[in-house]
């Protein structure tokens, strides 16, 4: 196994993946958009049949979760249908598929860490479509992984660390939301993951129990408030009054889950892959900033 398929080009994983794979020993074959659209199948079984991946990880998806409550079937064409397009053609090679999903895949109302095999329960378009492309890269593709993870952040693209860090700039005071909890979660060490993910399979060859879900997120759980607390404090820029607001306080369009933690044993058990926590994957990440 050597060339992989890297869906998503210019996002935040699939940067990520440019310099991780690599790293790995492996070829990282980044496509996107215009070229490679789930809305043009064609486009996609082109790239497929031109490229000849070993592998696929697949990071394209609509991401833009509040926009997707108005637009249900773009969402569903972009996290469910492109997904089994992908299934299919990978399962034709006979390669693996690694769909990545997300935390909103549950109602974040259980009170601890999901497992794996805790109950989906989305609450949001978002959170249903990506559902559905898990259900059909498995349905597709028994060389199947689906990698859950959360609250990513990189370097590049639209995130949270850099919108804290634009606000903060201009901005003596901000409001974050203090009750919702999650597993902030860093490209550059999402992308190691991803890697560390395909060279076991590299080493061993396919096995039973790669397929199925697993959760991939950094290690260390934290809220949105404390999060915005930490990257002005690791910024070393102005340090805005941070002031702890409830969901109420800050409606969105789509319901987010209020406590999407997740456990990640089974990611080390069966991979041997541990994500580092938040706290130094924001370190790596505040590193690149300031050196870019």
């Amino acid at each position: 196994m050597r060339r992989i398929l890297v869906t998503g080009q210019g996002g935040q994983l699939a940067t990520g993946l440019a310099e991780s794979l690599p790293a790995a020993g492996f070829e990282a074959l980044l496509v996107g958009q215009p070229d490679f659209e789930f809305d043009n199948p064609e486009t996609v079984r082109a790239a497929f049949a031109s490229l000849k991946p070993d592998a696929v990880v697949n990071c394209a998806a609509w991401t833009a979760v509040d926009a997707a409550e108005d637009d249900e079937a773009g969402a569903f064409r972009a996290n469910a249908l492109g997904p089994a397009l992908l299934g299919a053609l990978s399962a034709e090679a006979g390669i693996p598929l690694i769909q990545i999903s997300t935390d909103y895949v549950y109602d974040g109302l259980k009170g601890a860490p999901y497992r794996e095999d805790d109950l989906p329960n989305p609450r949001s378009t978002y959170g249903r479509t990506k559902l559905a492309g898990e259900w059909a890269a498995l349905a597709a593709n028994p060389q199947t992984v689906v990698m859950r993870t959360a609250w990513v952040f990189s370097p590049v693209g639209k995130n949270f660390v850099k919108t804290m860090l634009a606000l903060g700039a201009s901005r003596p005071e901000l409001k974050v939301v203090a009750d919702q909890w999650g597993h902030p979660t860093a490209a550059p060490d999402l992308a190691d993951a991803i890697a560390g993910v395909l060279a076991r399979v590299r080493e061993t060859g396919w096995r039973e129990d790669y397929r199925g879900v697993f959760h991939a997120v950094a290690a260390g759980g934290t809220n949105w408030h404390a999060f915005a607390e930490a990257i002005f404090a690791a910024s070393g820029g102005p340090v805005p009054k941070v002031l702890p607001i409830t969901t109420p306080e800050y409606p969105t369009k789509a319901t987010r889950p209020v406590d999407g933690r997740l456990e990640t044993a089974k990611l080390a058990g069966v991979f041997g892959v541990v994500l580092p926590s938040w706290q130094d994957g924001l370190a790596r990440v505040m590193a690149t900033l300031k050196a870019g």
